[in-house]
């Protein structure tokens, strides 16, 4: 199966987070065709979360549209997980950047392994 498209992705993940009832929004737009997505997830309570790409080599494709997660950081301190935002930036300015506030943590995301 084809990877799906980074703009069809993140439009889709947004409208299933609003279909859970939490709030999410797209922070940075990238590369429509095939830019890396980054899922920060704020828990509200001074603590936050990180998602990136996870290695192709990890997994399969199968029915997702090739994209699947691994955490980056857990429970960090948001100027953390906004530094390491700063660093992949600068390593790739075509990323997307989604960022979900939900105490609970809750992402949607498809995890490798």
């Amino acid at each position: 199966m084809a990877r799906l498209r980074s703009d069809f992705w993140v439009a889709a993940h947004l409208r299933r987070c609003a279909v859970e009832g939490v709030s999410a929004v797209q922070r940075r737009r990238g590369a429509p065709e095939a830019g890396a997505v980054f899922v920060k997830v704020d828990r509200l309570d001074g603590r936050a979360d990180l998602y990136g790409p996870a290695p192709q080599a990890l997994f399969e494709d199968d029915e997702t549209g090739g994209r699947r997660f691994e955490p980056l950081m857990r429970e960090a301190f948001p100027p953390d997980v906004e530094a390491r935002l700063a660093k992949e930036i600068r390593f790739d300015s075509d990323l997307w950047i989604v960022e979900i506030d939900d105490r609970e943590g809750r992402h949607f995301l498809d995890l490798a392994g």
